[in-house]
């Protein structure tokens, strides 16, 4: 500590400025080169340090700024998104209740239309039996008239002597004409 204190008290006993010289005492000669140091950067370095530092700082606000943009633009997006969402959300529900409801719908008219073909094929069907219940009365009857007809010519053959069968004939023939002419 001693030494230190000495280099002081030499700073103020300089030899003779004649000479350039190497002083080999360290301890004199570091702090008085350091604060030498320290000063000049002090001085000249003060208004380098605060543009670097306010470049920086304008940096740092300005990227602050852009992050909050950013932020409010992608909670925007978000919003819209969701916005978006709950409106497919609303149409789904809604396509979904009306395909429901268009599926029932459907369902009815089919399960009409089919009641309605049924129905139909049930008149149809009983309009074919009915007709073929017509049909084949009309062949029994005409079966049966034929039958009786047979019999009625074999009974009048039989029973009939050609004298008699011509006379019937004539009478019928002769009601025949009158009859024709009543009606004309």
């Amino acid at each position: 500590m001693k030494n230190l204190t000495d280099s002081f008290v030499y700073l103020g006993h300089w030899p003779s400025a004649g000479s350039f010289g190497f002083n080999t005492d360290i301890l004199a000669t570091n702090p008085i080169n350091l604060s030498v140091v320290f000063g000049v950067l002090v001085f000249f370095g003060k208004g380098v340090l605060n543009d670097l530092l306010d470049n920086r700082k304008q940096r740092i606000l300005s990227t602050i700024r852009n992050s909050e943009e950013l932020r409010e633009g992608a909670i925007q997006q978000l919003e819209n998104a969701r916005a978006r969402l709950r409106k497919v959300e609303t149409e789904a529900d809604q396509f979904r209740a009306n395909g429901y409801s268009e599926i029932e719908r459907e369902k009815l008219n089919l399960i009409n239309s089919t009641y309605r073909t049924l129905k139909q094929l049930e008149n149809y069907k009983n309009e074919t039996i009915l007709f073929e219940q017509q049909r084949t009365i009309n062949q029994v009857r005409e079966r049966v008239f034929q039958q009786a007809l047979q019999g009625a010519i074999g009974t009048l053959n039989s029973c009939l002597s050609n004298e008699l069968h011509l006379r019937t004939i004539n009478a019928n023939i002769g009601m025949f004409g009158t009859m024709k002419e009543i009606t004309d």
